[in-house]
């Protein structure tokens, strides 16, 4: 290792050191943070991988930052794990991203760190357009973790904001049908219990890696008052300093919620 990159190791050290110290003495500590995982594939293409490496990468991210997400006292992560417009890719890298999704949701069954955090996980999304092989590993890790509380892990697989949105609306229109409800009991409150997890508060703060600047379909409802963040890095690069950047950020605003 050269002199100069043992010298911008240790700075960034320190610069981390320094706004892990704001982060929690300033408090105000996001309670949700939702991410857009975006960055897997370029990544890959401009490091000389094929797709496939960049999306393993980009699971192995998602455990790094689950454990700083601890750190500061996150409660809830939800992540972008695979949208309804994933489908449309190759197949072969669609089958492979789904096959990853299962191998790891069927890790997080047996690995201590989710079991030490009582680590609930909850997919949402279309569950019933999944392959059976991940519908049957959705519900064994769901159950097997229902019990624990200290922290909630949300995967939002086949997920797309508007058709989250519809589908709530037909629930809605089912209930009204068979007398279970009124018109006036809808409202956002009642509206919420039909989204795909309606027990969750909305996120604070959503995070979208690979300088994109736009929300792709992600948590059109509940992100209606979420403070946005967006950093240049793409996702399997993301240091815990740009993810302490993105808290920090999300500290020195004044939230508003539209009035």
């Amino acid at each position: 290792m050269s002199f100069s990159k043992k010298i911008g190791d240790l700075t960034e050290e320190i610069m981390e050191k320094v706004l892990m110290d704001q982060v929690k003495k300033d408090g105000g500590i996001p309670n949700h943070i939702g991410i857009i995982t975006d960055g897997n594939r370029r990544f890959a293409r401009e490091n000389g991988m094929d797709p496939n490496t960049g999306h393993v990468r980009g699971k192995e991210k998602l455990e790094e930052v689950l454990e700083w997400s601890m750190e500061i006292g996150t409660k809830i992560v939800t992540v972008y794990g695979f949208s309804t417009e994933n489908f449309k890719r190759n197949k072969d890298e669609v089958d492979f991203l789904l096959h990853l999704i299962d191998t790891s949701l069927r890790n997080l069954m047996t690995d201590e760190r989710v079991i030490k955090n009582k680590i609930r996980v909850k997919v949402i999304g279309k569950i019933d357009i999944l392959p059976d092989f991940l519908c049957k590993t959705i519900d064994e890790v769901e159950r097997e973790t229902s019990g624990y509380d200290e922290f909630r892990l949300n995967i939002a697989v086949g997920y797309g904001g508007r058709e989250e949105i519809i589908d709530a609306i037909k629930k809605i229109s089912m209930d009204l049908k068979d007398g279970k409800i009124t018109e006036d009991d809808i409202n956002e409150e009642n509206f919420r219990k039909y989204l795909y997890d309606g027990s969750i508060p909305d996120p604070d703060l959503i995070l979208r890696t690979s300088g994109e600047e736009r929300i792709s379909n992600f948590l059109l409802w509940q992100g209606a008052y979420s403070e946005l963040y967006f950093s240049d890095v793409y996702w399997p690069e993301l240091r815990k300093i740009d993810f302490l950047r993105a808290v920090r950020s999300y500290q020195t605003r004044q939230r508003r919620f539209g009035v």
